[in-house]
């Protein structure tokens, strides 16, 4: 149950990042869902972070579930990244728009992912 409750509390404060971000990130003339751009890619740099610490035991399974599965998981959202290409490409003349708003947020967030395992990695092993 203690699980239930971390995650239900890190989705809280991940959903709340990622309103804030929608409302801080200015949209781009061109269409481009910037803001739901950035929410999905420092979601997944930050869940690379999140999953090199708990692979090297440096977070406890109950960190990783607040974190990876709650913050990320509220901070991150694939209905929005589907529906902002949607909305994008219903207009024909934005479809190469779309297009490319999809392809880039799979290759960004790949290399995010990619960037975080990679930092993650380098935290220095501490005593236990």
């Amino acid at each position: 149950m203690n699980m239930v409750i971390l995650i239900f509390v890190g989705g809280a404060l991940g959903a709340i990042c990622r309103e804030l971000l929608m409302l801080g990130v200015p949209s781009l003339s061109d269409g481009f869902p910037l803001d739901i751009f950035s929410a999905n890619i420092i979601a997944s740099f930050l869940l690379g972070i999140t999953a090199a610490l708990f692979q090297r035991k440096r977070i406890n399974q109950y960190v990783n579930a607040l974190a990876a599965t709650g913050i990320m998981g509220g901070l991150s959202t694939f209905s929005s990244f589907v529906y902002g290409a949607f909305e994008v490409m219903t207009a024909p003349e934005l479809l190469i728009i779309g297009v490319s708003y999809l392809i880039i947020s799979i290759v960004a967030g790949f290399l995010a992912v990619i960037a975080g395992l990679y930092l993650g990695n380098r935290v220095k092993p501490g005593t236990e």
